[in-house]
């Protein structure tokens, strides 16, 4: 197993997935459009890049972390891509968010270069990137995943093979609708809650407490108590997102009415705030459609382990 790795694309998620791999002793060459994001891992011993064409070629393998299907098959394929520098038998980590179609597809294209594909796309939040503790749903050859699993492992406290490469994109899409409906859930209880004439950080402690907690709004909800969204994740990945959900409910025959609903109020989000806005100011649509804020003292700006 080498351990050497490539790693293309720095921001939010990824800049923490290479720093993981860092500070457990890996060899990685990075590369970004932002130079700032490439800095800041070289300060933490990575080398730099200056295509992801020459960063695979220098490592033989590579991971990408991008923000659109159409941006992953740009760096694997474009000019300069990593087809260009990963040698036969190097391997692809796709950790971006894909639909099932386009994942088989781009696995595809490397296949007939010789490169294997292992998709691993991830789920918690950056904050549990940030300390190595965030959850890989993997998709590949069995054997694949085992030769490149200390990488993994060095940047995810938990992996999970869900089958052949498209499993994991199927789940990576489930669990993030569902994370998005929870979102809009957690909202309308906490304005509910206000509305009812509770405190505000009581309830939330109840809600904790009780039989209709959810991940997202133990550590969602408390953004929005504090006032600041700031979750570092947009409006337009949230759409993206729903959309590969919408689009596998049409190719398996599953009606979606939640995501179908929860996906028109991201649209209305995204008018308002804009596609850039962090998605958990989806919540202040409803604040500001009854005319008062979800804010309570002793709440984080940002989420803490």
């Amino acid at each position: 197993m080498s351990g050497n790795y490539a790693f293309i694309g720095l921001g939010h998620l990824g800049g923490n997935l290479a720093a993981s791999l860092l500070r457990k002793g890996f060899a990685v060459t990075v590369f970004d459009r932002d130079p700032d994001a490439v800095e800041r891992l070289v300060a933490l011993g990575a080398m730099a890049a200056s295509s992801p064409a020459e960063a695979a070629g220098k490592a033989g393998n590579a991971i990408t972390c991008l923000p659109s299907p159409k941006v992953s098959q740009a760096v694997l394929g474009g000019p300069g891509g990593l087809l260009e520098g990963l040698p036969k038998a190097g391997t692809w980590i796709e950790m971006s968010t894909n639909g099932r179609d386009e994942i088989i597809r781009l696995a595809a294209l490397a296949s007939a270069k010789g490169v294997e594909t292992l998709e691993c796309p991830v789920t918690g939040g950056v904050h549990l990137a940030a300390v190595g503790k965030i959850t890989a749903l993997v998709g590949g050859d069995a054997a694949l995943y085992e030769r490149h699993r200390p990488a993994i492992e060095a940047m995810c406290a938990k992996s999970f093979l869900m089958g052949p490469i498209g499993s994991a994109a199927v789940i990576k899409v489930i669990t993030n609708m569902l994370a998005f409906i929870h979102l809009v859930a957690a909202g309308e209880a906490l304005m509910l809650a206000k509305q009812g004439g509770l405190d505000l950080a009581q309830s939330y402690h109840a809600i904790v407490a009780s039989s209709g907690n959810s991940f997202v709004h133990e550590t969602e909800s408390q953004l929005v108590l504090n006032g600041s969204y700031d979750i570092g994740f947009t409006m337009d990945l949230a759409l993206k997102d729903l959309g590969f959900a919408l689009g596998m409910g049409r190719d398996f025959g599953v009606p979606l009415d939640l995501a179908s609903r929860v996906n028109a109020i991201f649209e209305q989000g995204k008018q308002a705030y804009g596609g850039g806005a962090c998605s958990t100011q989806i919540v202040k649509l409803l604040e500001d459609a009854v005319g008062t804020d979800l804010r309570a003292p002793g709440f984080p700006a940002k989420l803490e382990i």
